[in-house]
């Protein structure tokens, strides 16, 4: 999996989309022409691990994206100017999810490329819960 957030990150920093089209399910790319050439390459040969990648969050909760989508742009991986402003002005929030991967690597996650829901347990869930309400909280708040 080391290899597929890699790649994937890669695609995101580069300020294009990888997603899943509903259409037809199948993967699809918003602005290609800003992913570097080798980024493409690379990800080729590591395509059906791309694709399981996303079907593996089919069906997440809304706490599980909440906290995947603050995990990659706290990685530097993606933009989201909204989540951005609310971190930034919600130390509780910046601080839980800090902790949070602190439990993650008390339980053994060291590379942010390996996918951290592996190393999840009680208290990482309750936290990944916390803060989801926290964003729900303040969104309501700041539509």
């Amino acid at each position: 999996m080391t290899n597929t957030l890699k790649i994937l990150s890669l695609i995101w920093k580069s300020g294009a989309e990888i997603y899943r089209d509903e259409k037809d399910g199948r993967l699809a790319l918003n602005n290609a022409s800003l992913i570097h050439p080798e980024v493409l390459k690379s990800a080729e040969p590591i395509f059906n691990q791309i694709d399981d990648w996303f079907k593996s969050w089919e069906g997440a909760t809304g706490p599980d994206i909440t906290i995947r989508k603050a995990l990659e742009l706290y990685c530097g991986w993606t933009k989201n100017e909204k989540m951005n402003t609310w971190l930034l002005s919600d130390n509780e929030s910046l601080n839980l999810l800090h902790d949070w991967t602190v439990v993650l690597a008390r339980n053994g996650w060291r590379d942010p490329y390996d996918d951290y829901r592996q190393y999840e347990n009680d208290e990482s869930n309750e936290m990944k819960t916390e803060f989801y309400k926290r964003a729900v909280s303040w969104a309501s708040r700041n539509k």
